[in-house]
């Protein structure tokens, strides 16, 4: 046996889960019994297995050079098990690469191109992404008040969550930066009164939302526009904002300016709520190991993250006190292999409604991508944080003591205490 095939053979026998290995000509390495089978077709497989490069061997994957079978828990504990070190633990880097991936990240993120970014993944089927969502089709981290609650149970508890945090009343104006298909938006106008405008760079969601706006009779206070915030006219502020699952678009060099727009469409003693995906890692600019280059070739393309620290400074740059900070991940852990787990049970139907290769490639990128996130958070590699956020203080001494339609509460019992009618 050659000395690649004897390290495979030998990092196989060290993984968790039975892995077997099936080469081209029908030679089988690896448990007889396994969990996770590996059918190679091209010899540049072998070499990621043998490395560790478990971005490069999902791309094997969805390129068709080698078929995986096995469920995705069991993959990704196969995974996380061939890293051969954490994909976060990287150096600070030099000034002038710091430098070039600014420049860069200012590039990429153009009113146009972002547009197209967000086409790429959002567009890609209302249908597909309707066999693993939510009835509401909400597209970000659930709240899981229960352990035995439903998928739908807790991202109704996390739309409750966020206009609790954001103390909805009936007449605000509400804006719902980057809407989705409204989920957030219309439960925020059917449960809490406010006058709601999301906006959305994605045709499909905006079409989606403005059936349902007008299938509930809500045309007279909620619109759905297709809208770059950028373009948001900071004329007319909302009391308060909400960006879900939004800014991880926005991109590092730009979060800066991103925040100044938010306070510049919020008036004066109104709050916003920002919540989304933040780096793991003080310094690394995506994950390490070829998944950030997986995830940004085959499903979000543009997507940048960066550590909380440097969204909390960036946000106090932009002109905003954080009030309120809470870590979600461990939510999203949850959440995210329920997708995957939705999925895994669709795949018949999905293979249906992305057919053709492109199809087929997409759906095997969003197998690899749902459980792989799963991972992700659950390793600590990726998080996610809820910012509740207003304009910097004025100098106000009584500010524990204001009438509560004019101040922030500044006791947390308001969140979790129940929902009046």
């Amino acid at each position: 046996m050659n000395p690649l095939l004897s390290a495979i053979e030998k990092k196989l026998a060290a993984l968790p889960t039975p892995v077997c290995l099936i080469l081209q000509d029908g030679t089988r390495l690896g448990a007889s019994n396994a969990g996770v089978t590996f059918a190679v077709s091209d010899v540049k497989v072998l070499a990621h297995l043998a490395t560790g490069d478990i971005g490069n061997i999902g791309e094997d994957y969805v390129e068709g050079r080698c078929e995986i079978r096995g469920t995705m828990r069991d993959l990704m504990a196969v995974a996380a098990a061939l890293l051969p070190g954490s994909p976060i633990d990287t150096p600070r880097l030099g000034w002038f690469t710091r430098l070039m991936d600014s420049v860069v990240s200012v590039w990429r993120h153009s009113m146009d191109r972002d547009a197209k970014q967000i086409e790429f993944h959002y567009d890609l089927s209302d249908d597909f992404y309707g066999l693993w969502l939510d009835p509401r089709r909400v597209y970000s981290c659930a709240y899981y008040r229960q352990p035995d609650e439903t998928l739908a149970q807790a991202q109704e508890a996390k739309l409750d969550h966020i206009c609790r945090k954001l103390r909805l009343r009936a007449g605000e104006r509400f804006l719902d930066i980057g809407a989705g298909w409204g989920g957030l938006l219309l439960w925020a106008a059917e449960n809490y009164g406010v006058d709601a405008t999301g906006i959305t760079l994605s045709r499909n969601q905006h079409a989606y939302v403005n059936r349902l706006i007008e299938q509930r009779g809500l045309g007279g206070r909620v619109r759905m526009d297709l809208l770059d915030y950028r373009k948001l006219d900071t004329a007319k502020p909302f009391d308060k904002i909400a960006s879900v699952g939004m800014f991880e678009h926005v991109g590092r060099a730009q979060l800066q300016e991103y925040f100044s727009r938010l306070r510049a469409l919020l008036s004066p003693g109104g709050m916003i709520m920002n919540h989304g995906i933040t780096a793991g890692g003080v310094f690394n600019p995506q994950l390490g190991n070829g998944m950030g280059d997986f995830i940004e070739k085959y499903v979000f393309p543009g997507g940048e993250l960066t550590h909380i620290g440097n969204v909390m400074t960036n946000m106090a740059k932009g002109g905003l006190e954080a009030l309120d900070v809470e870590n979600l991940r461990p939510h999203y852990a949850r959440t995210l292999w329920a997708w995957s787990d939705a999925l895994e049970r669709q795949l018949d139907a999905a293979a249906l409604v992305l057919n053709g290769e492109q199809g087929a490639r997409a759906l095997r990128a969003y197998r690899l991508y749902l459980a792989g996130c799963a991972m992700g958070f659950e390793h600590g590699w990726i998080s996610l944080y809820q910012i509740v956020g207003q304009h910097m203080p004025t100098g106000r001494s009584d500010e524990l003591d204001l009438p509560d339609d004019l101040a922030y509460p500044w006791r947390r019992d308001y969140i979790y205490s129940p929902r009046r009618a």
